[in-house]
């Protein structure tokens, strides 16, 4: 079983719907995935903070059991664990939003297997999942790449948390996310979760950054992150150019490497809407 985590609120639908579509487009295997989806509800801090609805995971569900009927996406809402320990913690207010501190539960939930690949949602697959999945991550608590920016501003090896192949069993073993949620809950920090994880790190392996490639596409990238990004043409200024923005990743970068996953996305997305009116 390949395992696979995300997590957000309804509005990641596009993300992760583009994201398993590149793994399963991308990918040559017969081994089953098993996609799980970390959300919860906490409207009460903004109105859109809603977890995915069970119609997201049932559609999310038929999509990756056409390519194999074992295929299976799990909700997991984890909602009673961010109220016990992350309410009015000083960054509740996150660079992203709340929903970025959830993956720090993962050692929390009993349904999650030891190895799991946990992913943003604006990723995209360019190869197979197998040659990221498939790293020892034996003796160590994760597998991670640079961060683009970081590298040169902060560490050489400061790392981009958006793709991490987690070792839970051994994160469990030196408590990684137990101190991660105590920076959480205790210090402002600027990227909140990244930087709770990175401090929180007693062992980690380096992975090449055609496992995270945030800036470029070559043809050895195995995964695309649309994170934002520094344009220096027709000024300096930074962009938040995400996968599903189809018309402005054929206009701006000028990728079409993805049409055949984007134009399915189109399909079942309109498909997904039409369905909701009936």
């Amino acid at each position: 079983m390949i395992n696979i985590l995300f997590a957000g609120n309804e509005k990641v639908f596009d993300g992760v719907l583009t994201c398993i579509l590149s793994i399963l487009k991308r990918t040559e295997t017969k081994e089953p995935f098993a996609v799980y989806l970390m959300t919860m509800d906490v409207s009460h801090i903004k109105d859109t903070y809603t977890p995915i609805s069970d119609r997201q995971v049932d559609f999310l569900r038929g999509v990756i059991k056409k390519y194999n009927p074992e295929n299976e996406v799990v909700k997991i809402d984890v909602t009673p664990l961010y109220d016990k320990e992350f309410a009015n913690c000083p960054n509740e207010d996150a660079y992203c939003s709340p929903y970025t501190l959830i993956r720090l539960f993962a050692d929390q939930v009993d349904s999650l297997p030891d190895k799991l690949l946990y992913l943003d949602v604006d990723i995209m697959f360019n190869r197979d999942v197998r040659l990221l999945y498939d790293t020892d991550v034996s003796g160590v608590e994760y597998a991670a790449a640079r961060d683009h920016y970081g590298k040169y501003l902060i560490n050489p090896n400061y790392v981009n948390a958006g793709v991490l192949l987690f070792n839970l069993k051994k994160m469990k073993e030196t408590g990684l996310l137990e101190k991660a949620r105590g920076l959480i809950k205790t210090k402002k920090l600027v990227f909140a979760d990244q930087s709770a994880i990175i401090r929180s790190t007693t062992k980690k392996k380096m992975l090449p950054q055609r496992f995270n490639d945030q800036k470029f596409l070559h043809k050895h990238t195995v995964v695309r992150h649309f994170s934002k990004r520094l344009f220096w043409l027709p000024y300096p200024h930074t962009d938040n150019i995400k996968q599903w923005h189809v018309s402005r990743v054929h206009k701006v970068f000028g990728y079409y490497q993805f049409d055949d996953i984007l134009y399915e996305y189109i399909y079942l997305k309109r498909k997904f809407e039409e369905e909701g009116t009936i």
